[in-house]
């Protein structure tokens, strides 16, 4: 396939995905999503809490990933998650998990940064947008963000 690219999606706990067939792959980046296909000028991206697609010809696979970062150059894209599952194996459990991390990681920010408030910002905006992942994949969280 001409317009086919590799794509790879690798988390600490396993190697998610593997193909040289993607036709595109849609990426929960800092800066917003953006659509990888082959032929992309090379770059280099962290990922936030979202929703990772892949396209095959006549198939998409979704992953929940919590962050990481995304390499991407010409012929393909290489993604090293924090923590990545397939939305098709998500469970309210996972979630739940996801949500405390994201939590702690605020409460952390909010003692060891006190006086850095765009620290503690980026840890609330990263809770807000791991409870938004829940929303979005119908695992609805119903958690309190903090104030």
């Amino acid at each position: 396939m001409a317009d086919a690219m590799q794509f790879d999606l690798v988390s600490p706990e396993r190697r998610l995905a593997s193909s040289d067939e993607a036709v595109s792959v849609q990426v929960p980046g800092a800066e917003g999503d953006m659509t990888v296909m082959a032929g992309h000028a090379p770059t280099l991206t962290i990922l936030r809490p979202g929703v990772l697609r892949a396209e095959w010809a006549g198939s998409t696979t979704e992953y929940v990933v919590s962050g990481g970062f995304a390499e991407i150059n010409a012929s393909g894209v290489t993604v090293l998650a924090e923590r990545a599952i397939p939305v098709d194996e998500m469970t309210r459990e996972h979630l739940d998990e996801m949500i405390a991390e994201a939590q702690a990681a605020v409460e952390t920010a909010r003692e060891n940064a006190a006086d850095e408030p765009d620290v503690i910002d980026s840890a609330v905006k990263v809770l807000a947008d791991m409870v938004a992942v829940g929303d979005h994949i119908r695992l609805s969280s119903n958690t309190p963000l903090p104030g």
